[in-house]
Parts: C-alpha cells; structure tokens; sequence
C-alpha cells in the first residue's frame, strides 16, 4: 500500500521565547540553539478556533514564566500550545507538519469540538530532557518512554526523539475527551494508537500496521485474545490491567480492520450517535460489520491479523 505523509503549510504563530527575565534584550547573549534573545512580536493565525486573541496572549504570557530554560520556543498552533528544546525551526515544523495536519485530519472524519480549553504539548528534545522537565513541571516521573496525555495538567508531554507517532496518538485522546466523554477505552485507544503510524491516503487520515502486530499475533496463536464482546465491555481498571498490552493490540487492529473496509468513519458516527443505548459499542459494530455471530466474525478477523506483515511505505 502506498501512501503519502503531507506537511500542511499554513499560517502558524511562532513566539520565540528566551524566557522571561530583567536582561536588556539587547546585552543578552543566546545560546546557538536559541533563535532570539527575547520574545519575537506577536503574530496571530487568522483561524483561532474557539479561542481568542486575547485568550492565546494570556496562555502564552504564562507559560513565559513557567519554561525550564531559555531554550524552549513556543509555537501557537490552534486548539494547541506547541513548546519544544529542539531549534525554533524544528519545533514550527512539528507544529505545521505534524500537529496541525493530525488535527485537520482527524476533524475531517470524526471530530467536530476543539478541546474545551487551551492544551500544551510540550516537545522534549530527548530522553534526558524529557524525563527532567517532566518531572519539574508536573512533580512526577513519566511512567512511558515516549509521551502521554494528562488530562489533569492539561498537557500532552512527549519525548519527541522517539519519533511523531506517539504524538499524533495523544492528540486523539484530548479530541476525544471534548467529543465523546464516555468514549470506552477500547476504542479511545484503538483508534489513538491506529495513528501511530499513519499518513495520508485518497486526502484521509490514514492507519497503517505497526510495531503492536507480532505481539498481537503471538496472542492469537496462544489462545490469549479476550472476545470483542469481552474487550468492548472492559472499564479503564481492567483495559490498562494486566494484558493491557493485547487489549491495546486488539482494539487497534479491530480498528485497523474497519478503516480497511471502509468502516471506521462510519462506524464511529453511528456509535457516537447510539452511545446511550449502547454505551460499549459492541451492538453497533455487529450492525455495521453485518455479522450476527462475533465469535464466528472473531476467527475471521484473526485469520485476517495472522496474513499482515510489518511492510508499507511513504512516497
């Protein structure tokens, strides 16, 4: 399968920021990584969401006094707050050519709210960074390697040497959470980590398999995947249990299945549209895949899983 990972130009406001100190700008000496020694002038996108001017300067002047050192640039990216250690130009490309073609995308198809509030993401250069900073602005440890969403700290914090495809994961969770509160894990999580790797494919976000694929493989051949019945029931205590690993796999790739049909968009709708009826979504994917029996359909999907390989490219 061939697909094509587009970066989305588009009008972003940078903040270069060296951070809020008493230093005439004018005698103060910057770091290479640092692109100016003081906040560059402010510069609006035209599209703010649902968001202010204002709103966005006030966001913006407070977390000037919060940065962990002078090396952090600040991007502005609607509904997002972009603050990342790595060169200004690399953290406005991450800003346009990531974040802000997640969202578009992910809009496109399934979300109409933004998040409720202004989020940070915050981009860590690499792991000594992001383990240090975390634990300085968020008084805890991280408990993954690559990054997470914290609803609490309204933040999404990412070790980004590991890559992009954790972060567009995390930005389906605050999306998520403004569009389908009672969203069940499963699902939140399948289709989060569906983007892990993912591109572009006939304008559409896109899927594609991933390093989640020879574990879950392994669990089927050992007999060791729960029923979708099962899965689509658990609460967040038992998903991010013991075995959550498989139930991350599993949701994925029942995900995965559906966008290959051509399912997924209108699978999410309609579920999104029953969720009170059917809060797990287990009778609206039944109706939608057109299978009465989903023990008979969980063989299926399996024999489908096993023939998968890791391949795919971008051009």
């Amino acid at each position: 399968m061939t697909c094509r990972l587009r970066t989305i130009a588009g009008f972003t406001l940078l903040v270069l920021v060296a951070a809020a100190c008493s230093s005439s700008p004018a005698t103060t000496k910057a770091p290479k990584s640092v692109a100016v020694a003081a906040p560059a002038a402010v510069v609006f996108p035209t599209e703010l969401g649902r968001f202010t001017r204002e709103e966005f300067e006030r966001h913006v002047e407070e977390l000037k006094k919060r940065l962990p050192s002078k090396e952090f640039t600040i991007v502005v990216q609607p509904p997002f707050v972009v603050i990342g250690d790595e060169p200004a130009s690399v953290v406005q490309d991450r800003a346009e050519g990531t974040i802000k073609w997640a969202v578009e995308k992910l809009k496109q198809d399934f979300f109409t709210e933004d998040p409720k509030e202004i989020l940070n993401i915050w981009l860590f250069k690499d792991a000594a960074s992001y383990e240090k900073n975390a634990l300085l602005l968020f008084k805890a440890k991280p408990h993954t390697p690559y990054g997470y969403y914290s609803s609490e700290h309204k933040s999404l914090v990412m070790n980004i040497s590991t890559g992009g495809g954790t972060l567009v994961h995390e930005i389906v969770h605050p999306f998520m959470e403004a569009n389908f509160p009672a969203c069940p894990p499963w699902l939140n999580e399948g289709m989060g980590s569906l983007y892990e790797q993912c591109g572009e494919q006939d304008g559409h976000i896109h899927g594609f398999v991933n390093w989640r694929l020879p574990g879950l493989q392994k669990a089927i051949k050992a007999a060791r995947v729960p029923a979708f019945k099962t899965l689509l029931a658990m609460d967040p205590d038992l998903f991010y249990g013991d075995g959550s690993g498989v139930n991350y796999a599993q949701s994925r790739y029942l995900c995965y299945y559906l966008q290959e049909k051509g399912l997924l968009v209108k699978f999410y709708k309609q579920f999104h549209a029953r969720r009170e009826k059917d809060p797990s979504g287990f009778e609206t994917l039944r109706a939608v895949l057109r299978e009465s029996d989903m023990d008979q359909f969980k063989r299926k999907w399996e024999r489908y899983v096993l023939q998968l390989t890791e391949e795919f490219r971008l051009q």
